[in-house]
C-alpha cells in the first residue's frame, strides 16, 4: 500500500499516535493563548505535561492521544476516551455504555477559522471512534462560552444535550450518534 492509499492522505490529513518525543511540542501548544484559553486543565511545566500525556502514551490512563498531521506537518491534537472510564462523566451522562468522548484542538494559529476543525473531527470520528462497532455515540464537551468550537461541532452533526457543571467548570455536552454520523455521509 502506498502512502497515497492510506485514509486521509489524499487531502493531506492523517492521525498518528502521540509518542514521548511529541510531548515537548504538545507542551508548547498547550501554552499558546488560543489553546490555553479553553484547554487550561493541562497547563503546567514540561514535567507535569509529560507525566499526564506519558500515562496516555503508556496506556496507564485509557485516553488515546493523537497528533493531527496536515501534509506531514503536526498541527494539533485529538484524543479519544470511553466515557465509562470517567466516573464523573458517567454520573453526568447517565448511560455511558457505548459512549466515547473526544477532545480536540488546532494548535497552529494560521489554520484557525478555515473550516479545518470540522474536517479533522469528521475524519477522526470515521477512522477512530465510529469505526468501532461497539460505539453508539460520541460526546464532546466545550465550555459554553466557546462559541467557535460549538459552531464547528454543530457542522459535524453534534447537538446540545445539556449544560453541566464538572469539577473542571461548566461544560456544554454535545452528542452525535453513530447512526446520525453514518447517515450524514459526510466523512
Amino acid at each position: 500500500m502506498s502512502e497515497h492509499d492510506e485514509p486521509g492522505v489524499a487531502d493531506g490529513l492523517r492521525f498518528r499516535r502521540l509518542e514521548r518525543e511529541d510531548v515537548p511540542l504538545v507542551h508548547r501548544w498547550l501554552h499558546r493563548p488560543h489553546v490555553a484559553r479553553w484547554w487550561y486543565e493541562d497547563l503546567g511545566t514540561l514535567e507535569e505535561v509529560s507525566a499526564r500525556y506519558g500515562a496516555y502514551i503508556d496506556g496507564t490512563d485509557p485516553v488515546e492521544p493523537y497528533v493531527v498531521l496536515l501534509d506531514g506537518r503536526p498541527i494539533g491534537h485529538v484524543q479519544l476516551y470511553r466515557v465509562a472510564d470517567d466516573e464523573e462523566y458517567t454520573r453526568l451522562v447517565g448511560d455511558a455504555e457505548g459512549l466515547v468522548g473526544v477532545d480536540i484542538f488546532i494548535a497552529e494559529r494560521d489554520l484557525l477559522y478555515r473550516g479545518l476543525g470540522p474536517r479533522v473531527l469528521r475524519r477522526f470520528l470515521a477512522e477512530h471512534a465510529f469505526s468501532d462497532g461497539s460505539v453508539r455515540a460520541c460526546l464532546i464537551d466545550p465550555e459554553p462560552e466557546n462559541l467557535a468550537a460549538i459552531r464547528a461541532y454543530e457542522k459535524v452533526g453534534f447537538r446540545h444535550a445539556k449544560t453541566v457543571r464538572t469539577s473542571g467548570g461548566p461544560a456544554y455536552f454535545m452528542l452525535l450518534s453513530q447512526k446520525d454520523f453514518l447517515a450524514s455521509g459526510e466523512r
